[in-house]
Protein backbone atom coordinates (compact mmCIF):
# COMPACT_ATOMS: atom_id res chain seq x y z
CA UNK A 1 0.00 0.00 0.00
CA UNK A 2 1.37 3.35 -0.82
CA UNK A 3 1.87 5.96 1.89
CA UNK A 4 0.96 9.40 0.45
CA UNK A 5 3.45 12.65 1.52
CA UNK A 6 2.94 14.36 4.42
CA UNK A 7 2.06 18.08 3.52
CA UNK A 8 4.82 20.95 3.83
CA UNK A 9 3.18 22.27 6.65
CA UNK A 10 2.61 18.70 8.04
CA UNK A 11 6.54 18.19 7.48
CA UNK A 12 7.16 21.26 9.50
CA UNK A 13 5.14 20.31 12.48
CA UNK A 14 7.13 16.74 12.41
CA UNK A 15 10.65 18.56 12.61
CA UNK A 16 9.53 20.59 15.29
CA UNK A 17 8.12 17.90 17.10
CA UNK A 18 10.98 15.77 17.04
CA UNK A 19 13.31 18.21 18.08
CA UNK A 20 11.73 19.66 21.07
CA UNK A 21 11.96 16.00 22.16
CA UNK A 22 14.88 15.30 21.31
CA UNK A 23 16.26 18.31 22.94
CA UNK A 24 14.24 17.14 26.49
CA UNK A 25 15.97 13.67 25.92
CA UNK A 26 19.11 15.31 25.77
CA UNK A 27 18.22 17.67 29.04
CA UNK A 28 17.72 14.80 30.96
CA UNK A 29 20.87 13.09 32.83
CA UNK A 30 22.43 10.06 31.76
CA UNK A 31 24.10 7.35 32.96
CA UNK A 32 26.54 6.81 30.39
CA UNK A 33 30.66 5.69 30.95
CA UNK A 34 30.15 4.45 34.41
CA UNK A 35 33.32 2.41 34.09
CA UNK A 36 31.47 -1.22 35.27
CA UNK A 37 33.77 -4.09 36.42
CA UNK A 38 31.27 -7.01 36.17
CA UNK A 39 33.14 -8.59 33.28
CA UNK A 40 34.59 -8.09 29.90
CA UNK A 41 31.46 -9.01 27.98
CA UNK A 42 28.64 -7.30 30.11
CA UNK A 43 31.06 -4.53 30.27
CA UNK A 44 31.45 -4.50 26.57
CA UNK A 45 27.21 -4.81 25.90
CA UNK A 46 26.38 -2.10 28.61
CA UNK A 47 28.77 0.73 27.11
CA UNK A 48 26.63 1.18 23.84
CA UNK A 49 23.03 1.10 25.76
CA UNK A 50 24.59 3.51 28.84
CA UNK A 51 25.87 6.23 26.73
CA UNK A 52 22.79 8.53 24.81
CA UNK A 53 25.35 9.36 21.79
CA UNK A 54 26.16 5.86 20.90
CA UNK A 55 22.83 4.09 21.65
CA UNK A 56 20.75 6.20 19.53
CA UNK A 57 23.40 6.41 16.36
CA UNK A 58 23.07 2.75 16.52
CA UNK A 59 19.42 2.91 16.57
CA UNK A 60 20.11 5.05 13.77
CA UNK A 61 21.87 3.09 11.62
CA UNK A 62 18.79 0.26 11.43
CA UNK A 63 16.13 2.90 11.08
CA UNK A 64 18.60 4.47 8.23
CA UNK A 65 19.09 1.03 6.66
CA UNK A 66 15.28 0.47 6.95
CA UNK A 67 14.27 3.30 5.04
CA UNK A 68 16.71 3.13 2.26
CA UNK A 69 15.03 1.47 -0.81
CA UNK A 70 17.98 0.44 -2.76
CA UNK A 71 18.81 -3.08 -0.69
CA UNK A 72 22.13 -3.45 -1.07
CA UNK A 73 23.32 -0.31 0.20
CA UNK A 74 20.72 -1.09 3.25
CA UNK A 75 22.24 -3.88 4.08
CA UNK A 76 25.49 -2.73 3.56
CA UNK A 77 25.33 0.07 5.90
CA UNK A 78 24.98 -1.59 9.53
CA UNK A 79 27.60 -4.19 8.50
CA UNK A 80 29.80 -0.92 7.50
CA UNK A 81 29.35 0.58 10.95
CA UNK A 82 30.21 -2.90 12.42
CA UNK A 83 33.24 -3.05 10.47
CA UNK A 84 34.43 -0.23 11.39
CA UNK A 85 33.57 -0.12 14.94
CA UNK A 86 35.92 -2.84 14.57
CA UNK A 87 38.83 -1.41 13.57
CA UNK A 88 38.16 1.41 15.64
CA UNK A 89 38.07 -0.69 18.84
CA UNK A 90 40.61 -2.60 18.32
CA UNK A 91 42.72 1.07 17.75
CA UNK A 92 41.38 2.14 21.05
CA UNK A 93 42.51 -1.25 23.08
CA UNK A 94 45.44 -0.50 21.53
CA UNK A 95 45.87 2.53 23.34
CA UNK A 96 46.35 4.37 19.71
CA UNK A 97 44.56 8.40 20.70
CA UNK A 98 42.69 10.08 18.05
CA UNK A 99 41.57 13.95 18.07
CA UNK A 100 38.31 14.71 18.18
CA UNK A 101 36.49 11.55 18.58
CA UNK A 102 33.98 12.63 21.04
CA UNK A 103 32.85 15.15 18.16
CA UNK A 104 32.94 12.85 15.48
CA UNK A 105 30.44 11.14 17.30
CA UNK A 106 28.39 14.10 17.97
CA UNK A 107 28.45 14.20 14.49
CA UNK A 108 27.33 11.18 13.50
CA UNK A 109 24.26 11.47 15.54
CA UNK A 110 23.71 14.63 13.96
CA UNK A 111 23.86 13.08 9.84
CA UNK A 112 22.43 10.23 10.68
CA UNK A 113 19.17 12.01 11.72
CA UNK A 114 19.45 14.50 8.75
CA UNK A 115 19.46 11.24 6.59
CA UNK A 116 16.41 9.29 8.60
CA UNK A 117 14.37 12.89 7.95
CA UNK A 118 15.99 12.96 4.25
CA UNK A 119 14.94 9.71 3.36
CA UNK A 120 17.89 8.91 0.78
CA UNK A 121 17.58 6.91 -2.02
CA UNK A 122 21.18 6.74 -2.81
CA UNK A 123 22.62 3.72 -4.82
CA UNK A 124 26.56 4.20 -4.75
CA UNK A 125 28.39 3.44 -1.42
CA UNK A 126 29.25 6.37 -0.30
CA UNK A 127 26.47 5.36 2.59
CA UNK A 128 27.92 2.54 4.00
CA UNK A 129 31.67 4.05 3.52
CA UNK A 130 30.03 6.90 5.94
CA UNK A 131 28.71 4.43 8.41
CA UNK A 132 32.20 2.53 8.60
CA UNK A 133 33.60 6.02 9.42
CA UNK A 134 31.39 6.58 12.30
CA UNK A 135 31.99 3.29 13.59
CA UNK A 136 35.56 3.72 14.03
CA UNK A 137 34.73 6.39 15.93
CA UNK A 138 32.35 5.00 18.10
CA UNK A 139 34.04 1.99 18.29
CA UNK A 140 37.68 3.94 19.29
CA UNK A 141 35.83 5.31 22.31
CA UNK A 142 34.69 2.05 23.12
CA UNK A 143 37.93 0.25 23.33
CA UNK A 144 39.67 3.46 24.98
CA UNK A 145 36.94 3.10 27.93
CA UNK A 146 38.13 -0.45 29.10
CA UNK A 147 37.34 -0.99 32.55
CA UNK A 148 39.73 -1.87 34.87
CA UNK A 149 39.80 -5.75 34.48
CA UNK A 150 37.79 -6.12 31.41
CA UNK A 151 38.90 -8.81 28.90
CA UNK A 152 39.94 -6.69 25.98
CA UNK A 153 38.29 -9.35 23.45
CA UNK A 154 35.33 -10.48 25.73
CA UNK A 155 34.52 -6.55 25.98
CA UNK A 156 34.85 -6.18 22.06
CA UNK A 157 32.71 -8.92 21.46
CA UNK A 158 30.38 -7.58 24.19
CA UNK A 159 30.01 -4.19 22.17
CA UNK A 160 29.71 -5.41 18.62
CA UNK A 161 27.19 -8.25 19.87
CA UNK A 162 25.02 -5.18 21.61
CA UNK A 163 25.89 -2.53 18.72
CA UNK A 164 24.36 -5.45 16.11
CA UNK A 165 20.97 -5.46 18.43
CA UNK A 166 20.65 -1.87 18.52
CA UNK A 167 20.96 -2.08 14.44
CA UNK A 168 18.10 -4.76 14.60
CA UNK A 169 15.76 -2.93 16.43
CA UNK A 170 16.33 0.46 14.55
CA UNK A 171 15.85 -1.75 11.55
CA UNK A 172 12.50 -2.97 13.44
CA UNK A 173 11.33 0.65 14.30
CA UNK A 174 12.64 2.08 10.53
CA UNK A 175 10.18 -0.77 9.13
CA UNK A 176 7.48 1.43 10.80
CA UNK A 177 8.76 4.53 9.62
CA UNK A 178 9.18 3.78 6.23
CA UNK A 179 5.70 3.60 5.79
CA UNK A 180 4.83 7.10 7.70
CA UNK A 181 7.07 10.12 6.73
CA UNK A 182 6.22 12.34 9.13
CA UNK A 183 6.66 10.02 12.09
CA UNK A 184 9.94 9.35 10.23
CA UNK A 185 10.55 13.32 10.33
CA UNK A 186 9.84 13.54 13.69
CA UNK A 187 12.26 10.70 14.20
CA UNK A 188 15.23 12.15 12.53
CA UNK A 189 14.85 15.35 14.01
CA UNK A 190 14.72 14.45 17.45
CA UNK A 191 17.84 12.20 16.34
CA UNK A 192 19.21 15.35 14.75
CA UNK A 193 18.59 17.83 17.59
CA UNK A 194 19.99 15.18 20.15
CA UNK A 195 23.09 15.39 18.21
CA UNK A 196 23.39 19.03 18.36
CA UNK A 197 23.29 19.38 21.84
CA UNK A 198 25.82 16.78 22.22
CA UNK A 199 27.99 18.45 20.16
CA UNK A 200 28.39 21.26 22.54
CA UNK A 201 28.57 19.21 26.10
CA UNK A 202 31.38 16.66 23.81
Amino acid sequence: MRTSSPSRAGRAVAAVAGATAGALLVAEPVAAHTGLTAGGAVDGALHPLLGLDHLLAMVAVGVLAATVSNRRIAWLTPLGFVGGMLVGGTLGLAGFEAPLVELVIAASVIALGLLIMAATDQRGLWLPMLAAAFGAAHGHAHGAELPDGALPLAYLIGFVAATAALHLLGTALGAGLRRVPAVRIAAGALVATAGVSLLFTA
